[in-house]
């Protein structure tokens, strides 16, 4: 059996698209709560696909990255 690594992205499943990335840290639990998620990306501390996004309302699309604080998320429909 293969163990995944603890760097390795996890997929989070979406039902409604597109998602907002506000959102979607929250959703995910990289954020405690929507105001968090707002600040850290204001604050330019959230990359999305490996570019740093300031957008808090940046639609996202299934396969797009969110890292956060040493965690990267999946999107997942």
């Amino acid at each position: 059996m293969t163990q995944s690594s603890p760097d390795a992205p996890r997929p989070v499943v979406v039902k409604e698209m597109p998602i907002e990335l506000c959102q979607l840290l929250k959703f995910g639990g990289l954020t405690q709560s929507g105001g968090e998620a707002k600040l850290a990306i204001s604050e330019g501390r959230v990359l999305l696909n490996g570019v740093v996004e300031t957008r808090k309302r940046k639609k996202l699309s299934k396969g797009d990255r969110v890292t956060f604080s040493g965690q990267t998320v999946v999107v997942e429909a």
